[in-house]
């Protein structure tokens, strides 16, 4: 289980890396100063979830079952959270509607 959420947190912080300097470089040239810093919130709330499931992955006062709460919780709030972020600041460019997805992101916070 550990080694699953481990993995899980090294993807996690890989790919918000990735994502970060993608936003530093590509998305500089067509986003606006105010939507590259919404992309980077999102950036930076991803990265502290990996950093937050590294350590749940380590601890030793939770079960099993407890950590995998906590991972499919944590992940599910990324993806809410994080995810909505990076498609409504881009939301110029990829062109998909995103009038719907605003909601989701409190919700991913709450997670």
């Amino acid at each position: 289980m550990e080694k699953k959420i481990l993995l899980i947190a090294l993807i996690l912080g890989l790919v918000s890396i990735v994502l970060g300097a993608f936003g530093a470089h590509a998305l500089k040239k067509v986003l606006t100063t105010e939507q590259l810093s919404t992309f980077e919130v999102g950036v930076r709330y991803q990265i502290y979830h990996a950093i937050f499931l590294l350590f749940i992955s380590s601890s030793h006062f939770l079960n099993s079952r407890e950590k995998m709460i906590i991972c499919s919780l944590t992940l599910l709030g990324i993806v809410l959270f994080s995810g909505s972020i990076y498609l409504l600041s881009t939301t110029g460019i990829t062109g998909i509607k995103t009038k719907f997805i605003g909601p989701l992101t409190p919700v991913g916070g709450l997670f």
